[in-house]
């Protein structure tokens, strides 16, 4: 009974301590899913992306973000839509051409509406937040960590533009530091026991 209440417990504390913008999952890109209540406590940029898109060569600049700044705590969040008709058809299609296009390694969800009456949840709240709604592929969200807040940058701010670099450095020099990563110990050596 004691452990069957404990591990009720443990789901509702990890769930109130998630900010209401981040608590919600996306189904992801190539399988999975992407579950924004464990990036509560860090930056997260969030980007509809498109393939075919005059501005998808900003998948590089996103991954060299990503990656200079992912071991801070940093994490970017993808969300295709062909709601400005430059997406492909499947998301196998759009995993595949990410990939190997762009060697894109940040968390993708899915193919979603980010405007109009059918935007996902997600999209909806950012828009609400920041007063502002993507007008074009590349439109980029930062919530600082805490979900508290969100700025809105559009289309043309490329993501090593200098004001929004210099926003995820404060939100990371808030944090405290990560911690550093421990290898497990060894489990223990199983010893033969004589039956005699």
């Amino acid at each position: 009974m004691k452990t069957f209440l404990l591990f009720c417990w443990l789901p509702l504390t990890a769930q109130a301590a998630c900010p209401t913008l981040l608590n919600q999952q996306l189904p992801g890109l190539m399988g999975g899913t992407v579950d924004l209540c464990q990036y509560a406590d860090r930056p997260v940029l969030v980007v509809n992306t498109a393939s075919h898109c005059g501005y998808t060569p900003q998948f590089t600049k996103l991954e060299a973000l990503y990656k200079r700044y992912r071991d801070r705590g940093f994490v970017i969040v993808g969300v295709p839509s062909n709601d400005f008709h430059q997406e492909l058809e499947r998301n196998s299609d759009i995993g595949k051409f990410c990939l190997a296009n762009y060697g894109v390694s940040f968390p993708m969800a899915t193919k979603a509406h980010v405007v109009g009456p059918d935007a996902i949840p997600l999209y909806r709240q950012l828009i609400t937040v920041s007063g502002d709604a993507p007008r074009w592929n590349f439109h980029k969200y930062l919530i600082a960590p805490g979900g508290t807040t969100v700025t809105s940058y559009g289309t043309r701010t490329e993501p090593d533009d200098p004001k929004l670099i210099g926003q995820i450095e404060d939100y990371l020099n808030g944090m405290p530091a990560p911690a550093p990563s421990v290898p497990p110990p060894a489990p223990p050596r199983l010893k033969a026991i004589s039956g005699s």
